[in-house]
């Protein structure tokens, strides 16, 4: 089912998929799992149940050994995936198996400092092989970026930049200019993990950011439910979660139990991101 070009990315199937999502009158569904949990194979699978209950996008994540901006949950399911062994081909591979079983967008989202040591246009080169649709880059500050876009830009690859409610006017600007595929809009300052209510904040930020850019703007960070993921996509395009999907995983007896689970939730929370 994989759609890629020899050598090219997939940002526009992406863009293509977050069209879909709003000639549907809905938003889009964007899950996200750290690759190697529970286990390399455990987490190609987990993706394929999460698209098979109606995630539109997959983003993997690449584990790092001090997720700044990740929750306990997060920060629990990248230890036990480090520990595993996870390497970036575990990565690519996870991108490149998901995506072609699917037919879905798969991005990866990272720190900086793991692609910076790896190669920039090595790990830009081996995404775009995989049938990868792009990187969500939280800490690199756009200022820094022009080399990884350059390499992004030519190989078919989305660079999506994180937007926070304390990013100012003129800020967002400058980050949604550099930015491409769609904006990550985090709903609430802190770490990631699921929360009570995602709220006003996120709707204010959105706003704001649709000010500056065609892109669609996605909110992620506390949301956990269909709930919420209906409160968020009355006004977002895309409604992106993880902590939730991952928790289903950490708390499951074991991996069947694990993949149901997350397909029953992603299947609710496809149903929640329909407006009507």
């Amino acid at each position: 089912m994989s759609t890629t070009t020899a050598g090219q990315g997939n940002v526009q199937l992406l863009s293509d998929t977050l069209a879909k999502a709003k000639s549907q009158n809905r938003a889009a569904l964007v899950a996200y799992l750290p690759a190697g949990f529970p286990t390399v194979d455990g987490g190609i699978a987990a993706i394929k149940a999460i698209i098979a209950g109606g995630a539109d996008v997959v983003e993997v994540g690449l584990p790092h050994s001090d997720p700044v901006l990740d929750g306990p949950v997060i920060q629990t399911a990248d230890d036990i995936a480090l520990r595993g062994g996870v390497k970036i081909a575990d990565v690519l591979r996870t991108v490149r198996e998901a995506h072609e079983a699917t037919g879905a967008p798969v991005l990866v989202m990272t720190y900086w400092n793991p692609i910076d040591r790896y190669g920039v246009e090595r790990f830009a080169v081996e995404l775009a092989a995989a049938g990868g649709a792009g990187c969500i880059l939280p800490d690199l500050p756009v200022q820094e970026s022009a080399l990884w876009r350059e390499h992004a830009d030519k190989l078919g690859l989305a660079t999506v930049f994180v937007v926070a409610p304390s990013s100012k006017d003129a800020r967002l600007a400058t980050i949604t200019a550099a930015g491409s595929g769609f904006v990550y809009a985090a709903s609430l300052m802190g770490v990631t993990g699921t929360r009570v209510s995602v709220g006003e904040q996120a709707q204010d930020l959105v706003a704001r950011t649709r000010k500056t850019t065609d892109l669609p703007v996605c909110v992620g960070l506390g949301v956990s439910n269909a709930v919420q993921a209906k409160e968020v996509a009355v006004f977002a395009d895309g409604v992106i979660v993880g902590s939730a999907f991952v928790k289903l995983l950490l708390d499951a007896p074991d991996l069947p139990a694990g993949l149901a689970a997350v397909q029953a939730l992603a299947g609710e929370l496809a149903e929640g991101v329909r407006r009507g």
